[in-house]
């Protein structure tokens, strides 16, 4: 099927619209502090359900493209398949761990006071510990990726996350009884994956049989491609806008965190980007497969910190920087692999 088109001069400066988008909730937050706080309260399992909506326009052009006959061929070729399972369950919660102990326990740590030195390597590897389900429709989107084959990663990825979180968080946290927020994880997943892949597939069907596959391809498909990139800005506002109160009052404190963050992500992506070329994956197989294991789970991460350690903690502060840094990060990534594209 071919690609949506682009969205030409618009697109080529999605860079420019993103960091004004990012400004611009910066600054409306602290202007319109009760209509955002409503905002952020309308809620569903703890996942945002503005925000939920936003990733809902995001995730339905990509679902559009799938070939629900054909997801059986994923078994043909599972080698970018284990290589999303062996780094997000493998090497990014330890990576994530390493960072985290070498930036907040030894490097800032004339920099922060020694009793919160823990939570806030505790926040990180919740972040590395809990791989993304929703954006990774859209990054997989945006960098040309096999959509069939994103769905099977991330319906795997679901499917470990339920049996190999709480132990490796346990592990890495030395915390015997870690609470997993089911409500949060059962929400992310309908809200995420099963609703718009459900809308996907009847969408699909139904125009296969009234209108074509060309009509699909080149009308269909294309017509929603810009809902991607506008409700991606969207919820950038959004997110900076919840959130500009931490960035307004601790700003070097927000550079602090985001540093191994960076790191992690970018550590990330490039060691699944040159393991992927060793193994000869396709591009738009290797391409989401990097991205899959750089981006995080960031509602979960964010719901057992304020479980373990409280909603004012430092491990909550360092999850929701994540939810900062990551669109910025994931967008930069998306720009390299569209021009390493092979």
């Amino acid at each position: 099927m071919k690609q949506a088109a682009g969205l030409g001069a618009f697109e080529k400066n999605l860079t420019w619209w993103v960091l004004l988008s990012m400004a611009l909730g910066t600054i409306l937050g602290p202007i319109f502090p009760a209509f955002f706080g409503r905002l952020a309260g309308l809620e569903w399992g703890r996942v945002n359900i503005p925000i939920a909506i936003l990733i809902w326009l995001m995730i339905f052009p990509m679902m559009l493209q799938i070939d629900f006959s054909k997801l059986g061929e994923v078994r043909k070729n599972p080698k970018g398949l284990w290589l999303t399972l062996v780094v997000n369950w493998l090497v990014k919660p330890f990576s994530m761990a390493f960072f985290a102990w070498l930036f907040f326990e030894h490097l800032y740590a004339a920099y922060i006071e020694p009793e919160k030195l823990g939570e806030y390597v505790a926040g990180a590897i919740l972040l590395g510990a809990a791989p993304c389900t929703a954006m990774v429709f859209v990054w997989s989107y945006l960098s040309r990726g096999d959509a069939n084959y994103t769905l099977v990663q991330v319906a795997v990825n679901d499917l470990v996350l339920l049996v190999a979180f709480v132990p490796i968080v346990g592990l890495l946290l030395g915390v015997a009884d870690v609470h997993i927020p089911y409500d949060t994880l059962l929400a992310s997943v309908l809200l995420f994956v099963v609703v718009p892949l459900a809308a996907g597939w009847f969408t699909h069907r139904w125009a296969l049989g009234k209108m074509g596959t060309a009509w699909l391809a080149e009308r269909l498909i294309p017509a929603f491609k810009p809902f991607t990139i506008f409700a991606l800005l969207a919820t950038l506002v959004l997110l900076f806008a919840f959130q500009g109160k931490h960035l307004i009052h601790n700003p070097l404190l927000i550079v602090l965190i985001a540093v191994p963050l960076t790191l992690q992500t970018y550590f990330i992506f490039f060691a699944s980007w040159f393991a992927g070329r060793y193994l000869n994956l396709s591009h738009a197989i290797c391409a989401p497969a990097s991205l899959i294991g750089a981006s995080n789970f960031f509602e979960l991460a964010v719901a057992v910190a304020i479980a373990l350690f409280g909603l004012e903690s430092p491990a909550a502060l360092v999850t929701v920087v994540g939810v900062l840094v990551e669109v910025p990060l994931m967008l930069s990534l998306v720009a390299f692999a569209n021009r390493q594209r092979y």
